[in-house]
């Protein structure tokens, strides 16, 4: 029973996708290796190695792939939600009693080994956001349905936040793309990333240009969606202008008789009431979306400050600042990227081969076999190794994507999508910060960093794809043998 089983599931798996998994893993324990091995040890084999761990945790992530191989669909697809709120509860139960690890309090401790519900939590998620998106009834233009999604997302990306591991809970934000593929409007998607640049702006410009800026992009939206846009173009400009004059008036011209944020509400409310006269006894709607996020933008600016001030944490403003640029400490906050970067660079086109990389082996990398793995594939390996592990990674995505498009059912097409878009959000910031391209969240690169708790989850998050794709190439030959 058993072995006809391994022969009915085993002939429909995607056997590129398989192996891109395992040439990914032996990278990344090549690199593990590299980054931790020490010559002057006695016992090299011993297990109390980082690469002989890894080697462990990779022997448990194949036996956790092949049961996931056995499970049925249907019993995936029953599992969502009940997996959905046990994870819900291991995340409250790490924030009340687990163990705080590098100032977050997110994991749970067995003896010497530790393990992070948030990284299983992301399986969890992608299921249950599976399972609400393909229900019969849902419908994405629906703003209920909406709903359920965002508290689907929201409810554990909150907890993963209280429990000071941000990194970790920003990659449910990644989700977005998947509703973007399944019909979101992209008027809608659109506010939501500009959550991120006016947050990122209100450190970098001053209120008043942020607020010029802001009522350019308003009005050049308006126009550009418009049919009428050079008559629309002309009275939002006249408007905007008179907005700023008023702006300048009561916040330069006349200092203190007017508070800042008091001149701003005004603006705001004179352009609101303008454009909806004019919206109203033009006939038009589409005026309403700028002014929209025009509107949004004024209450969220100002909100701002106490975000970074009372909710990030000091080393999370730190990176922040010093990734804008706004300060500099290459000793301190910026040493890390900083060692990153010399790695990287000087491991040129073809590296310096295997256990030859200097900044690694000397250890003036920190984290180098963790959030920074990158950088020991970039010395040792060089350019070309490193792009060699890019394209491998960037392959998974695609072939991840391709098989949520040939999927028969909405629920795998949802949930390879979800997986495509983790690991995508996963490489892009692990890389980026290694490079100095990205802010350091503390997030691992996919089947490469080391660590059990991520190398099993991401394990398991492909391998439910795989699973649901092998389903879907056997259904012709099901439904073929029933008739």
């Amino acid at each position: 029973m058993i072995g006809e089983r391994f022969r009915n599931i085993f002939g429909w798996v995607d056997v590129w996708t398989v192996l891109l998994y395992l040439a990914i893993v032996a990278a990344g324990a090549l690199s593990i290796l590299a980054a931790t091995y020490k010559e002057d040890s006695l016992a090299p084999f011993a297990l109390s190695h980082f690469y002989m761990k890894q080697l462990v945790w990779i022997g448990i992530a194949w036996v956790a792939a092949l049961v996931v191989l056995l499970l049925d669909k249907r019993f995936i697809h029953m599992l969502a939600y009940p997996a959905y709120f046990a994870g819900l509860a291991l995340l409250l139960a790490a924030l009340l009693f687990g163990k705080e690890v590098n100032g977050a309090k997110a994991w749970f401790e067995f003896g010497s080994f530790r393990v992070q519900p948030a990284e299983f939590v992301k399986i969890a998620t992608a299921l249950a956001l599976a399972r609400v998106m393909s229900s019969y009834s849902f419908s994405i233009s629906r703003s209920g349905d909406l709903f359920k999604v965002a508290a689907v997302i929201c409810a554990p990306l909150f907890i993963i936040v209280l429990q000071n591991d941000t990194g970790s809970g920003i990659v449910l934000c990644s989700f977005l793309f998947v509703l973007y593929r399944e019909g979101l409007n992209k008027w809608l998607c659109i506010p939501i990333l500009l959550v991120a640049g006016l947050f990122i702006s209100s450190f970098l410009l001053s209120p008043a240009v942020l607020l010029v800026a802001l009522i350019v992009i308003c009005t050049l939206s308006e126009a550009m969606m418009s049919g009428e846009w050079r008559s629309r173009m002309v009275y939002l400009a006249a408007l905007a202008l008179g907005s700023l004059l008023f702006f300048w008036t009561a916040h330069f011209i006349a200092p203190g008789a007017v508070s800042f944020y008091a001149a701003l509400l005004t603006v705001t409310l004179l352009s609101f009431i303008g454009i909806a006269v004019y919206a109203y006894r033009a006939n038009i709607r589409s005026v309403f979306l700028p002014v929209g996020l025009f509107v949004g933008a004024m209450i969220f600016l100002p909100t701002t400050d106490y975000i970074f001030d009372s909710v990030l944490r000091q080393h999370q403003r730190d990176r922040i600042l010093s990734f804008l640029g706004i300060i500099s400490d290459p000793r301190g906050i910026d040493y890390n990227v900083n060692q990153s970067k010399i790695a990287i660079g000087s491991g040129g086109w073809l590296g310096k081969g295997l256990l030859r990389g200097t900044q690694i082996k000397y250890g003036f990398v920190p984290e180098r076999h963790t959030d920074f793995i990158f950088c020991t594939v970039g010395e040792e390996w060089g350019f070309v190794g490193a792009a060699a592990v890019l394209v491998l990674l960037c392959l998974l995505i695609l072939r991840l994507m391709r098989m949520g498009e040939y999927q028969q059912e909405p629920f795998g097409r949802i949930y390879c999508y979800c997986v495509a878009s983790i690991l995508l959000f996963h490489v892009l910031v692990n890389v980026g910060m290694t490079i100095g391209m990205m802010p350091v969240m503390g997030i691992p690169l996919p089947f490469m960093s080391y660590g059990g708790s991520s190398l099993i989850a991401f394990t398991i998050l492909l391998f439910i794809a795989v699973r649901l794709d092998a389903s879907s190439r056997q259904f012709p030959l099901e439904k073929k043998s029933s008739l």
